[in-house]
């Protein structure tokens, strides 16, 4: 099966659908992310009432059970769900692409048949998209055709959960924010300089003392802290019901411990895994910071794989997000240990590469290794291609477009996340208002134009990143998230791109943002106003 192209023409139609009788009200299939291609055919639409109900296999039935949630939601009333019999019907077809689906919309019934559970999930949240936010009378569809695909097999939210915590109750609320996207990774970033969130057994000190700091700086550059404590940590019997509560939502979440760098919590636990032995503090400041792991003393080693050991027993994702960034050398060149270690290694400077980076490529090698062993693939930041890293390492290209660049040049699976578009915690960006603000997303081109056509099949997606050192709480969080998330979702699908036509699919996604409560930055409403 091939991949699905746009119909504009259809969808200019589409969105002039009215209601085809008395006291009903029809949607439209015009939703973010926008399909790849909606054919509207002659016919009456289909009628959601009393006799709606869901037919679905048992290996689809906590899909149709999330669908009848979003149809009572949407609608009023909750359709049965079963087997055996409904008018809403949900199958898979392996002709499909994994991730695709097909909607087959009529006066009698609906069918969604996707090439897998995750195609349908995506043709169920199409499905409860495109219905009237607010009616009277009763909800239809028009008799449609829809057949849709994702582009890129990577679809990602990271949210930083070290620098501020965040219960797991409303992490599975992102996770419903995610879902309504159709993003397919939460990168769950659970270690940092400023907090630990995740117990490892044999190092209780981690969550008893690198899980809490007093306070934290009062702004950017100040040098005064409030007195607010800042502290928390997620049991394993937490973080594996957050996988399942992500996996049925056909989300996979992928852990990131930060190492070497960004372990200032880590070392205030353990201080005999730096170079200087401490002390320590779990810091209340923002930053780079100078103390880093120790990757010249093998129970470092030994420290960093027990740690691993337990994300791999909790997390069943493929990959294990290992960070690699933001990791100053000046501790190493002093080192007695990792200067031993640089020359039994036989590590010599190269050209725009030291040995100490030449050492971090090392010290990143050996954890690479040991997922390997376990079946893993390792992620980083794009520092890592400051050393040698092999191929295999998936890079998450965040300092630059540049580095989408460079990191799909170099022949790496690349995931671009870059810090001027895709950070949605950026404090100068998220100044921008209205078109400007919603077009500082959607107008990335993720694959950069140079790339040969097969340097461009290294591009396997994108993320969008919330980093909390300024983001303490739920309504700041949400106002960072949306409504960008919607223009983030039609970039990762591969949506035909044209900022006119999504503003009015915008519109209704905020529509259906203050249906579920959530908080979404309302000066977007002046993109709306500038449209022609």
């Amino acid at each position: 099966m091939t991949i699905f192209k746009h119909t504009a023409g259809a969808l200019v139609i589409l969105l002039l659908v009215t209601a085809s009788c008395s006291g009903t009200q029809s949607g439209d299939f015009a939703v973010s992310p926008l399909p790849q291609e909606i054919d509207l055919r002659d016919g009456a639409p289909f009628v959601f009432g009393r006799r709606t109900a869901i037919c679905a296999p048992e290996a689809l039935r906590t899909i149709a059970v999330l669908l009848a949630d979003d149809l009572e939601e949407a609608t009023g009333r909750r359709p049965k769900v079963s087997d055996t019999k409904g008018n809403i019907i949900l199958s898979t077809d392996v002709e499909y692409p994994a991730e695709g689906y097909r909607i087959d919309c009529s006066k009698d019934r609906i069918a969604i048949t996707g090439g897998s559970a995750k195609g349908v999930f995506y043709g169920t949240q199409t499905l409860y998209k495109a219905l009237p936010v607010s009616f009277k009378g009763s909800a239809a569809l028009p008799a449609a055709v829809v057949e849709d695909a994702p582009e890129y097999p990577y679809r990602g939210f990271m949210i930083d959960v070290g620098r501020h915590f965040f219960p797991v109750d409303y992490l599975e609320e992102l996770i419903d924010i995610m879902a309504l996207h159709n993003i397919n990774v939460f990168h769950w970033h659970l270690t940092e300089d400023q907090g630990w969130r995740i117990p490892v057994p044999g190092y209780p000190k981690l969550t008893e003392v690198g899980s809490y700091r007093p306070g934290t700086i009062i702004e950017p550059g100040s040098t005064q802290y409030d007195t607010i404590p800042v502290q928390g940590f997620y049991t394993r019997e937490e973080m594996e019901h957050l996988v399942r509560y992500a996996a049925d939502r056909q989300i996979t979440v992928i852990p990131e411990i930060d190492m070497p760098g960004h372990m200032l919590a880590a070392l205030a636990s353990y201080p005999e895994f730096g170079c200087t032995g401490g002390p320590y503090e779990v810091t209340g400041r923002f930053g780079v910071f100078a103390d880093v792991l120790c990757p010249g003393k093998d129970a470092t080693l030994e420290f960093a794989r027990a740690v691993l050991k337990e994300v791999m027993e909790i997390f069943p994702s493929e990959y294990i997000h290992l960070g690699g960034d933001e990791c100053p050398k000046e501790r190493w060149k002093e080192c007695p240990d990792c200067q031993a270690r640089i020359r039994k290694l036989g590590l010599k400077d190269m050209p725009g590469k030291t040995k100490e980076n030449q050492l971090q490529t090392w010290f990143m090698g050996q954890m690479q290794k040991y997922l390997e062993e376990n079946g893993r693939k390792m992620m980083g930041w794009d520092e890592v291609l400051e050393g040698t890293p092999n191929e295999d390492v998936t890079v998450c290209a965040w300092t630059s477009p540049a580095a989408i660049y460079r990191s799909a040049s170099e022949g790496h699976p690349t995931v671009a996340c870059p810090i001027q578009h895709l950070y949605f915690s950026n404090r100068r960006f998220n100044e921008l208002t209205g078109r400007e603000s919603i077009g500082r997303v959607y107008g990335l081109d993720i694959v950069p134009p140079q790339l040969s056509p097969d340097q461009r099949q290294n591009i396997i997606g994108a993320e969008a990143c919330i980093w909390t050192e300024w983001v303490a709480d739920t309504e700041k969080m949400e106002w960072e998230m949306l409504p960008r998330i919607a223009a983030l979702s039609e970039l990762q699908w591969g949506s035909e791109r044209d900022l006119d036509a999504f503003l009015p699919r915008l519109r209704k996604m905020t529509e259906l943002y203050d249906r579920r409560g959530w908080n979404w930055k309302k000066d977007i409403a002046e993109a709306w106003e500038q449209t022609p």
